[in-house]
């Protein structure tokens, strides 16, 4: 067939614009043969209850064919109360049991999709948060936003309604052959036709979809980084450059949606000609063969009356198995995550000390250039290491490293003797944490928020929390104290408290290292000292990396690294660096005035 054309390939169209992975058909059919295990008594139950529902519904053509059959004999009108008193039971069983029908298959549908949400949050919960940061918030947001609604569709209605389809339909064939056994034949008629359309189809369909499903996320890439970032583009004249892109991705998008969408144009009136093909067979099969007595009148009615009955299961199988297709891309897309390795690490791997260790590190975000070079770091128990340079020296990526957010490309990172890079994401995190410039406000009470870094904590230890970052005060006076409810729907928190929150929260989680990038950056100098102050009680006897662009957290620090350029170029403590006239003392002289 000739029509619309996909769109052309362009390398950095749609299907490549996510770096999570899409799961394999392999991964798919897995996943799913997983849902139905744990629901499958669920299915039993919706099979058994669809064959009742299917059974009842042909008792009508079959007393219909019976008293066609009775008239042509001149049996006459004798039998009629009969048949309206069967028919009529029928009809209430059939409407009983399509409620159950409908119940069980909307039930069923709404726990498979919970369960596809809860596996989805727990394994992306559970990848190493270097992953989610290179995937980019597009492709995040897209994933548990859009495709869990188009997913949303799929489990509630196309699973039950195509396990319904398959035994409605097997039914109605088995009640032809066995009732007017040459109008099967007008199966076979429509056959070719349905399975040409549909090849045609389903050649087509799943790659369109994928990349329709992938232009959206492009689509929801640019426009969340664009008003993520919407001071920078400004201050950079930037616009015009961002409205170009957002422009070409919509395009891009949209192209692939009218694709689809002249793909479906195509499949459903071949959906409607296999309906008429398949009645219009019946009627011809069975006419010839009434005409040669090979077949009863009342024979006929009832096939003639189940052939038309069967366009109704064939099209609901198609039509949900075509929104299937859609569902299937979005399944794909969540349930990839599944083959995400990185991070996993081995249980076997534990540290031996508390020494962070940094041996001639190189990493970069993309393939074709370094941040680091060779970096090479000891960092001995409770040392405080600050970390100083210009802006994009490499600072905060190094801090991510030591923190085992991220995996050398070569070289190693190593706490106590054993590599973060091969240890579990949850073991590194009980030993290494990171607070940096970014901090969340989850949606519920302040306790719940706190919480977060440890489950068992009391209220005193979350009082006392509160108090080692200055966060008390404030947090004694709500309303509510702790109960308070805080984010969207509550109360909002100023950028301040939040980042208060945040670095409570790292009280809790009681880690032996820290790395903290810029951690005080939200509050003012002033408040930013005091805090820091009391962080420092708090902080004593831990190994603390200090990623800071104010001199002062330097001064402060047993060591101070500066890094230059993805190098680490001076080493020594304040006096001894300031003493050194090199490129901290410049750093120190016009900060310090």
């Amino acid at each position: 067939m000739i029509g619309v054309a996909p769109p052309a390939y362009d390398p950095a169209a749609p299907e490549s614009a996510t770096t999570l992975p899409v799961g394999s058909p392999a991964t798919v059919r897995g996943y799913v043969r997983e849902l139905l295990r744990r629901h499958r008594r669920a299915f039993a139950l919706l099979v058994a209850v669809n064959a009742v529902a299917v059974t009842a519904s042909m008792v009508g053509p079959y007393l219909l064919g019976g008293l066609v059959e009775d008239l042509a004999a001149g049996a006459g009108e004798a039998g009629l109360p009969r048949v309206i008193a069967l028919f009529t039971v029928a009809l209430a069983v059939q409407t009983v049991f399509v409620r159950l029908v409908r119940l069980r298959g909307a039930v069923l549908g709404e726990r498979m999709l919970a369960d596809l949400r809860e596996d989805f949050l727990v394994r992306s919960v559970a990848l190493p948060p270097g992953v989610l940061e290179r995937a980019g918030t597009g492709d995040l947001l897209s994933r548990i936003s859009t495709d869990i609604d188009r997913l949303a569709e799929a489990m509630r209605e196309a699973v039950p309604q195509l396990c319904i389809g398959v035994v409605w339909a097997g039914l109605l064939l088995t009640g032809m052959a066995v009732t007017a056994p040459p109008l099967a034949l007008a199966v076979l008629v429509a056959l070719p036709v349905l399975l040409a359309g549909c090849r045609w189809y389903y050649r087509r369909a799943p790659a369109a979809y994928r990349s329709e499903a992938a232009g959206y996320a492009a689509v929801a890439a640019v426009l969340a980084e664009t008003v993520d970032a919407g001071r920078t583009i400004e201050a950079h004249r930037l616009g015009a450059r961002r409205i170009a892109l957002s422009d070409r991705r919509v395009r891009e998008w949209t192209a692939w949606e009218r694709y689809t969408l002249w793909l479906r144009s195509v499949l459903f009136p071949v959906i409607n000609a296999s309906h008429m093909t398949i009645l219009g067979a019946a009627l011809m099969i069975g006419g010839v063969c009434v005409l040669n007595g090979w077949m009863t009148v009342g024979a006929l009615t009832t096939g003639a009356l189940l052939a038309q009955m069967l366009t109704e299961p064939v099209g609901l199988i198609l039509r949900w198995y075509d929104e299937l297709q859609v569902a299937q891309v979005s399944l794909a897309r969540l349930v990839g995550v599944r083959e995400i390795e990185e991070g996993t690490g081995d249980d076997r791997v534990a540290p031996a000390g508390r020494e962070v260790r940094a041996d001639g590190v190189r990493f970069g975000y993309h393939a074709n250039g370094d941040v680091l070079h060779g970096v090479s770091l000891d960092i001995r128990p409770g040392t405080r290491l600050a970390l100083v340079g210009p802006s994009g020296a490499g600072k905060s990526t190094l801090g991510r490293l030591l923190a085992g957010i991220y995996a050398p490309r070569t070289g190693a990172v190593t706490l106590g003797g054993a590599e973060l890079a091969r240890m579990p994401a949850e073991r590194v995190r009980a030993h290494v944490a990171l607070v940096n410039q970014e901090h969340h406000v989850f949606v519920g009470s302040l306790r719940d928020n706190l919480l977060l870094a440890r489950t068992g904590a009391g209220d005193a230890e979350l009082w006392a929390a509160l108090g080692a970052v200055d966060a008390a005060d404030w947090a004694r006076v709500l309303d509510d104290g702790l109960d308070t409810e805080v984010g969207s729907g509550g109360l909002t928190l100023t950028p301040a408290q939040a980042q208060q929150i945040a670095l409570a929260r790292l009280v809790l989680a009681d880690p032996h290292t820290l790395v903290l990038d810029e951690a005080t950056s939200l509050l003012d100098p002033r408040a930013a000292r005091h805090l820091e102050r009391s962080l420092a009680r708090v902080l004593d006897g831990r190994t603390v990396v200090a990623i800071a662009h104010r001199l002062h957290t330097a001064h402060d620090a047993d060591v101070i690294a500066v890094v230059e350029d993805g190098r680490i170029t001076e080493l020594g403590s304040h006096d001894e660096l300031v003493a050194a006239g090199g490129p901290y003392a410049a750093l120190w002289r016009s900060w310090h005035g």
